[in-house]
C-alpha cells in the first residue's frame, strides 16, 4: 500500500451554494470511483476555489458524500490574469495498491484543457 496523490478540476456554471457543491460531490465521486476507492482510503483533500467561488466551501460536498474522518481543507486558488473561471480543483491523498501511472487524475465540464499537452488526461 502507497500513499498517493490524486487530482481533480471541474467548473462550475455559476456561484450558487447548490450547484457548487453538486459540482464538487460529482467530482469527488468520479475521483473515488475512478480509482476504486472507499472512504477509509482517503487521508485527506485539499480543495480550491477561484475568487469568484464564494458560495460555499467545497469541503461541504465531501462530508455530504459522507467523508467525516479525512481531513478536508479549503484555499482560494491564486488568481491569474486569463485564466479559466469558476474552478474547484482538489488534491487528494489516498492509501492505494495502484501504482503512480495507474492514477486517474479526473478532469470534468470542460477542464481538460487545464492539462492541454500533459498525456493521458481523460476528458470528460
Amino acid at each position: 500500500m502507497a500513499v498517493r496523490a490524486i487530482r481533480g478540476a471541474t467548473q462550475v456554471d455559476v456561484d450558487e451554494r447548490e450547484h457548487v457543491l453538486a459540482r464538487t460531490r460529482e467530482l469527488v465521486a468520479d475521483v473515488m470511483e475512478s480509482n476504486k476507492l472507499d472512504q477509509d482510503s482517503v487521508i485527506s483533500i485539499i480543495f480550491t476555489a477561484t475568487q469568484d467561488v464564494t458560495s460555499v466551501a467545497p469541503a461541504v460536498a465531501a462530508r455530504q458524500l459522507g467523508l467525516n474522518d479525512p481531513a478536508l481543507i479549503c484555499v482560494q486558488e491564486m488568481h491569474v490574469e486569463g485564466a479559466m473561471p469558476r474552478l474547484v480543483r482538489l488534491v487528494a491523498h489516498v492509501d492505494t495498491d495502484l501504482e503512480r501511472d495507474q492514477i486517474q487524475n479526473r478532469y470534468l465540464r470542460g477542464t481538460h484543457t487545464l492539462r492541454a499537452g500533459i498525456p493521458s488526461v481523460p476528458e470528460d
